[in-house]
């Protein structure tokens, strides 16, 4: 089992990060990427990638951080793509739904990013929300310019999946479907993604599964759990787990081109 999205930057894993990771390799995580969300904290997800056996991670500016973009800042990002832990460009893209940054900036920046991955043909790791309409607009043509995509963290309609995977989109499934109050239309959704288009993760620290068994004394998600998610997705498709397991690890050396 791969976790596509794991924080481990967070503030949340100061205390035990090297438990946390070991903890994931005792339940069956064979490898993790580690989301970079901005120039910072993108260099210090390289260093823990470059710390931890099985790691990779991302560069970029999530869409929260987008009034950070400089044009110096696409430098700093090309600099650090340059090393070998680094297989994608973001987490980035546009987020509507709480506009830390103005949407006008989001959209300088993701479009700076999508430019940036195309010049160093690395696939990107994208974040929507409540922005579909204008995410698709500015990706489009970047699309067969670029090696690779995924909507990491995908929690949008059926019509969006729709739209996403009818592009070639990758999706990233995680613990949402594992909570019977807001994730019935994505339980719903899950069975129509294709195969070799799906991706798992944790998103950890963030969305700890509802349905853990005992539930757990802090709300703090890890990758760990990674398994539990995978099982839910299996039920929901009616697929063997481990075998499913097998399909989302093959996406994802087709997609970051690692081997693990």
């Amino acid at each position: 089992m791969f976790d596509i999205g794991v924080n481990l930057t967070s503030s949340q894993f100061a205390g035990d990060r090297e438990q946390v990771v070991a903890r994931a390799a005792a339940a069956g995580v064979s490898g993790m990427l580690l989301t970079g969300t901005n120039l910072h904290e993108s260099q210090q997800a390289q260093a823990l990638a470059a710390q931890y056996a099985g790691c990779w991670s991302t560069a970029g500016v999530h869409p929260h951080d987008s009034s950070q973009w400089q044009p110096e800042t696409a430098d700093a990002i090309r600099q650090l793509a340059s090393l070998p832990q680094v297989v994608a460009i973001g987490e980035c893209g546009l987020d509507f739904n709480r506009n830390f940054s103005t949407p006008q900036a989001q959209e300088v920046a993701f479009s700076a990013q999508l430019a940036l991955a195309a010049e160093l043909s690395l696939p990107v790791f994208l974040h929507c929300r409540d922005a579909h309409e204008r995410f698709l607009a500015l990706l489009d043509p970047w699309l067969d310019k670029l090696p690779g995509a995924v909507l990491h963290c995908f929690t949008g309609s059926e019509q969006e999946a729709r739209d996403c995977l009818a592009r070639g989109l990758y999706l990233g499934i995680t613990g949402w479907v594992c909570d019977e109050r807001r994730g019935q239309e994505l339980c719903e959704i899950v069975p129509l993604i294709p195969a070799d288009r799906l991706l798992i993760e944790t998103d950890a620290p963030y969305l700890l599964p509802r349905s853990l068994k005992p539930k757990p004394a802090s709300r703090r998600n890890e990758p760990a759990v990674l398994g539990h998610i995978l099982q839910r997705v299996a039920q929901l498709r009616g697929e063997d787990a481990d075998r499913l397991a097998g399909i989302t690890d093959n996406n994802v050396r087709q997609l970051f081109g690692i081997a693990f």
